[in-house]
């Protein structure tokens, strides 16, 4: 069964995010309360799996839920193999669209995690999603593509 591991927000842009106990998503907007909230992008919610964060614990990293700035950290569940367009209900209430997989990394400059080690896993494993149905969202929820 897949999961949420944990939920994630900071209120400013470039830094790790904070783990915390729930977070509150609303429609066409994103994480209330996280800087990369917006409701004129198609990247309002981000999605990284622990499967992905440990590729970068066994290169000897100390990482972590939050470190790579997603918002959702998932288990069980295959994210960078989704296609844009498919849906995902999160817990009882939260439906998302993904809507990108992967992203450049910091205008091509890299991340902090990329320069130390020469590889991140957010370019090719994170995943980015926007809010069809709001709803709060905390670590234990349930993960299931919609159908």
């Amino acid at each position: 069964m897949s999961k949420v591991v944990a939920v994630c927000r900071s209120e400013k842009k470039g830094v790790t995010k904070d783990v915390v106990a729930e977070v509150t998503l609303k429609k066409d907007y994103g994480v209330e309360h996280d800087a990369h909230a917006n409701s004129t992008t198609h990247r309002q919610v981000s999605l990284l799996a622990t499967e992905s964060i440990q590729k970068m614990r066994d290169m000897g990293l100390d990482v972590g839920p939050g470190d790579f700035a997603e918002n959702i950290t998932t288990e069980g569940i295959e994210l960078f193999s989704l296609v844009p367009g498919t849906r995902l209900s999160v817990g009882k209430e939260v439906t998302l669209e993904i809507t990108q997989i992967g992203k450049e990394c910091h205008a091509g400059a890299g991340c902090a995690i990329l320069k130390q080690v020469g590889k991140c896993v957010m370019p090719k494993e994170g995943v980015f999603a926007r809010v069809i149905q709001g709803g709060t969202v905390r670590a234990g929820d349930t993960i299931e593509t919609a159908r």
